[in-house]
């Protein structure tokens, strides 16, 4: 039957089979979490891991990208991450038009750590998660979590499954950001934040992406009393007098407050709100740009719903119009018109800041002082970068697949053997001694002189030292006149080989 979620329709008729929890046991053969929870393996799961829901993917809410052109940005995108201290410093108006291109889907989840300033938080901070998730954490937060970990994106097959991977990772991720504040504590919207990160990232990373955004983008908004997302609500209003008086004066006529309508938009970065591709494209921008993403989204929404005339018929009072923003029509959340939308809102961070400043005065002169001063807001991965300005070492991509292989060479070792092999065979030359012994013969006179007989040689058993310098000094053959020799002895003949072994030995 028809459900209702997010304020619109389902149309999901899918049949549900239960499995007995006593039939399941660590041994079994279901192996998602999906599968573990009831959802058989006749489901069909969409290209973002739903398997039903308001969220999943259709062809009439998504813009599929053309296989060879998703190729073509994954080559940039690598050339980006692996250079992202240049491109964001010397050439941030390409990473922002490829980011409102949409990140490819398979670096998205690294895109968004770089983006956001996790990468070098995490880096600067070894070990300190392990830490935090080594502690027990407060009790009063331990329930308010546990309570609220089915309630995130029930139909994603993470976390489909009580006890799954997936929710016991955002129960993690959660409760060591309540012990790393423990002066904010836990609030329910951070939920939905760190379930989009932990679906793209690791749980270590995924945290402190959600420091991130807790901290840099949306500083204040999960504070208690939150006077942060309050003072941007007026904000919210204010600048939706520029951009659509007359939505403007029809939530003015109806007293209608920005909090009512507005609160789990932003709180959310829209998550819980827009179909997933939509989502997704918004978060890419929101984390290059900052929080007037978040403001255009919302302001063009508000256009969309109650810009016109014939909108405003239909909604003639307060109730009218928040069911009209409840059930916001997929047409204007679909992801092609809406990122074009957005990218056309006239709303830059310094009209942002400006409105701030003028909200922040009224608020003092009718509220008094806030209560929490949460640090200042970065707009973007660029100022983000700028106020923790990261080492070379923070930047680098640690691999999460280790291959074995042979042990790392040294430095020595690989010079040494660059150096042998550089080296060329050389032919060994054959140079006579320069320091001949005394009982050498001695040198051939000069050429001015009549050449001198040649020596008679003795045939007696000559020494070892003498035999090998006499074959060093390789004496000229009698001539064919003279008588042949006398028969050697054996010991003549063993001197004769040992004088070959010496010279092979010398020479080879």
């Amino acid at each position: 039957m028809a459900k209702i979620e997010n304020g619109r329709q389902s149309a999901d008729t899918r049949s549900i089979r239960t499995i007995s929890s006593s039939h399941i046991d660590d041994e079994s053969s279901l192996g998602s979490d999906s599968e573990i929870n009831g959802f058989t393996s006749d489901r069909r799961t969409d290209k973002y891991g739903f398997i039903g829901g308001a969220q999943q993917y259709s062809e009439t809410s998504a813009q599929d990208v053309p296989p060879a052109v998703l190729r073509q940005r994954e080559v940039k995108w690598l050339d980006m991450l692996n250079h992202w201290d240049k491109w964001i410093i010397k050439r941030f108006d390409k990473v922002r038009l490829r980011c409102q291109k949409g990140i490819p889907p398979a670096l998205r989840g690294r895109a968004w750590l770089y983006l956001s300033g996790g990468k070098v938080k995490k880096e600067q901070n070894q070990g300190k998660f392990q830490e935090l998730d080594n502690q027990a954490g407060e009790p009063k937060w331990i329930d308010v979590i546990e309570k609220d970990l089915h309630r995130q994106f029930p139909f994603h097959e993470m976390f489909v499954s009580r006890g799954g991977h997936g929710q016991r990772d955002l129960f993690r991720v959660l409760k060591a950001y309540t012990v790393y504040r423990p002066e904010e504590g836990y609030c329910q919207a951070q939920a939905p934040i760190a379930a989009v990160l932990l679906m793209h990232m690791p749980a270590e990373e995924a945290f402190w992406g959600l420091v991130q955004i807790c901290e840099r983008y949306l500083p204040g908004y999960y504070s208690p009393g939150l006077e942060a997302i309050q003072l941007d609500g007026e904000i919210l209003f204010a600048l939706l007098r520029r951009v659509s008086p007359l939505a403007f004066r029809h939530l003015e006529k109806h007293k209608i407050d920005p909090i009512l309508y507005m609160t789990e938009w932003f709180m959310c970065a829209f998550s819980r709100t827009l179909p997933w591709a939509s989502v997704l494209r918004v978060w890419d921008m929101f984390l290059c740009d900052g929080v007037k993403i978040i403001f255009r989204v919302g302001l063009v929404l508000l256009k969309c719903m109650l810009g016109t005339r014939e909108k405003l018929k239909a909604c003639q009072g307060q109730y009218e119009t928040m069911e009209l923003l409840r059930a916001i029509e997929p047409r204007y959340m679909q992801e092609g018109f809406l990122v074009r939308e957005i990218l056309e809102v006239p709303v830059t961070a310094r009209d942002v800041e400006r409105e701030h400043h003028a909200q922040l005065k009224r608020w003092r002169k009718t509220r008094g002082e806030l209560s929490s001063k949460p640090a200042p807001r970065m707009h973007g991965a660029r100022h983000v970068m700028m106020s923790e300005p990261p080492g070379r070492q923070d930047l680098q991509q640690n691999p999460t697949i280790v291959v074995e292989g042979p042990p790392p060479k040294g430095k020595e070792e690989k010079k040494s053997k660059k150096k042998r092999s550089m080296k060329k065979p050389q032919t060994i030359l054959e140079i006579p001694n320069p320091y001949p012994l005394p009982t050498d013969p001695p040198p051939p006179p000069p050429p001015t002189d009549p050449p001198a007989p040649p020596p008679v040689r003795d045939h007696t058993i000559e020494t070892a030292p003498q035999a090998d310098t006499d074959s060093l000094q390789q004496p000229q053959q009698a001539p064919p006149t003279d008588p042949p020799p006398a028969e050697e002895s054996p010991a003549l003949q063993q001197s004769t080989q040992s004088l070959s072994s010496t010279e092979l030995d010398t020479y080879l």
